[in-house]
């Protein structure tokens, strides 16, 4: 947190498990930097192993990475508009918009 105010980067991306305090996010979000979260940032490997686990092994290196392409595209624009929705930051956006994911499905499952 010391250093928190002398970083001049415009973006971030969380490549580690939540890598700064909550109190660093805010001092960098009223900065304007973009910090895009780890959930998200991290995210790759888990898509690639469910798309080759669902598809069988079947979808060929550029298929994969059309999907992958699209798939992480389509999730930041869901993040995006859950930040503008609930007027928070993208950590707390992919987090509300991985739980509301979580309760629905239970919720379905009954």
């Amino acid at each position: 947190m010391e250093n928190a105010n002398e970083i001049k980067a415009k973006f971030i991306v969380k490549a580690a498990n939540h890598p700064t305090d909550p109190e660093v996010d805010e001092i960098l979000s009223k900065k304007g930097v973009t910090i895009l979260p780890d959930v998200y940032a991290n995210s790759r490997g888990v898509t690639i192993s469910n798309f080759k686990w669902v598809q069988g092994f079947m979808w060929d290196k550029e298929k994969v990475n059309n999907e992958l392409r699209m798939y992480m595209t389509n999730r930041f624009k869901d993040v995006k508009e859950m930040c503008r929705t609930h007027n928070c930051d993208m950590c707390m956006g992919a987090f509300t918009l991985g739980v509301n994911r979580v309760t629905r499905a239970t919720v379905l499952r009954g």
